[in-house]
């Protein structure tokens, strides 16, 4: 395990001076700089986001709604599929047209694509209109990258390879006034034989309790009604610390705080998942009865391929303590269909897991390989059709699941936050459940950012509808 590097409040200061210096070069050429940050993958990259947005409000940008006319567009990415790869490089290629308007402009691509060392290639001798690339490792010398950029015109890449650190005191402009992300750990040692994620965001790091105590009584005060820790692995929290607080530990410190606010995590990793996890959960209101827990695969031989470190019978004791003391869990979960060497007759497993379980919702997916990683050496004698087969199958079979757990609300009354207005109907309001089910709603737009006893009238797949229960 590495050992957790800090950076300290000295260098962390001078950040804020570089801040200081690019917001009066902008200043003495009266002129306010617009910026864009374009986000692609998990709610780590969208956190991580929100401090590059509130770095650059430091250095005197004003957050532009889109790339056009920026001088600044920071693309940060995600690299766990290969199909964000594509979608990033056919985006950024794009761009070229607006830099060649606006020679000046800087071009920045960071987060997780940036730390794998082909694209890094890349991006050095076919994208010569980026000008600036950086890992999430660096992302706390944003500023002194971005000064380094503007005033010496060369392309800056600061990408060598990087256990991580923990930068505390990062200015961030949250997204929302409402719902917010609260990292609690970065970076990841489990090695899953697919996944690309501790070869580019590092070892797990966490963040002192103290710390993220504080981060989090300032969102409460700020009006945060819906706060989600977020870890590669929440549950392995505290690890490398000496400190004597796990998960469970943290959540409850977190739930005995005052104020009006629900706690939800993402994502939990079954083989770290304990009881005293769930007895926590169970016991405090303030932590919402919903957790993610990727099964990725129903059969024990592909889990093991794919280093996942417990069995499906494990996985179901789990599931199963877990609603002997929340019987109204909302469950959710990943499965990948299609990994290297799986059968039909393996998939079988996942589709009887998934009947067994009864998800309230899935994120599925057909593996995808990475370069650098165990699973992309391994045979993979299926054809896309096969997989696309047991793809749509899985699909369709959770769809029905999902259908059948929304009907079972119907009839009940659930307190919820309403958390916005329906985009696809103005004349509606949305919120969410507990277990983070969409209900839409009408109502006052004034109703926005409560917690409201809502009953529910109708389901569908993927959304209830509802009514205000006073």
């Amino acid at each position: 395990m590495a050992n957790t590097v800090t950076i300290s409040p000295e260098a962390l200061q001078a950040q804020r001076d570089i801040c200081r210096q690019i917001a009066d070069y902008w200043q003495v050429r009266r002129r306010e700089p617009l910026a864009w940050v374009d986000t692609y993958g998990c709610q780590q990259n969208e956190n991580d986001s929100e401090r590059i947005r509130g770095m650059l409000v430091e250095c005197g940008y004003k957050i532009a709604p889109t790339e056009e006319d920026a001088d600044v567009i920071v693309i940060n990415t995600c690299a766990v599929r290969e199909h964000a790869n594509q979608r990033v490089f056919g985006n950024i290629g794009a761009l070229v047209h607006g830099y060649r308007r606006h020679p000046g402009q800087i071009i920045a691509l960071c987060g997780c694509m940036a730390g794998q060392k082909e694209v890094v290639e890349r991006l050095r001798n076919s994208f010569h209109h980026v000008r600036l690339v950086f890992t999430s490792h660096e992302l706390w010398r944003f500023p002194e990258l971005l000064q380094r950029t503007l005033l010496s015109g060369k392309r800056v890449f600061a990408t060598e390879p990087s256990d991580g650190s923990i930068a505390e005191g990062l200015p961030v402009l949250r997204s929302s006034g409402l719902k917010g992300w609260l990292s609690i750990m970065y970076g990841c040692n489990n090695f899953c034989s697919y996944c690309i994620v501790p070869y580019v965001r590092g070892r797990e790091r966490s963040r002192q309790p103290a710390d993220i105590l504080a981060e989090a009584r300032e969102m409460i005060a700020a009006g945060y009604r819906d706060i989600t820790l977020l870890g590669q692995n929440v549950n392995s929290y505290g690890k490398d610390l000496d400190c004597g607080v796990d998960f469970a530990d943290l959540l409850a410190q977190l739930a005995e705080l005052d104020g009006d606010f629900l706690l939800r995590f993402m994502t939990s990793h079954p083989k770290d998942a304990s009881k005293k996890l769930f007895d926590t959960m169970a016991r405090y209101p303030k932590i919402a009865k919903v957790i993610h827990l990727p099964f990725q695969a129903g059969n024990d031989r592909v889990l093991k391929e794919m280093n996942r470190r417990y069995t499906a019978a494990q996985y179901l004791e789990l599931v199963d303590y877990a609603r002997s003391v929340m019987p109204d869990i909302v469950l959710t979960s990943d499965v990948i269909v299609g990994f290297p060497g799986e059968t039909d007759e393996e998939f079988e497993d996942t589709l009887r897991l998934i009947e067994r379980v009864r998800f309230d919702a899935l994120f599925t997916f057909i593996y995808s390989p990475r370069e650098g990683t165990p699973a992309a050496a391994m045979p993979d004698p299926a054809t896309r059709e096969q997989k696309q087969r047991n793809f749509d199958r899985l699909v369709a079979a959770q769809n029905r699941i999902s259908d059948e757990r929304h009907r079972e609300y119907v009839g009940k009354t659930i307190r919820c936050l309403i958390d916005g207005v329906d985009e696809q109907d103005q004349s509606l309001l949305t919120a969410r459940t507990d277990g983070n089910r969409l209900v839409r709603l009408p109502g006052e737009a004034a109703l926005v950012g409560q917690f409201r006893q809502i009953r529910i009238t109708a389901s569908g797949t993927w959304s209830l509808m509802g009514e205000l229960a006073e």
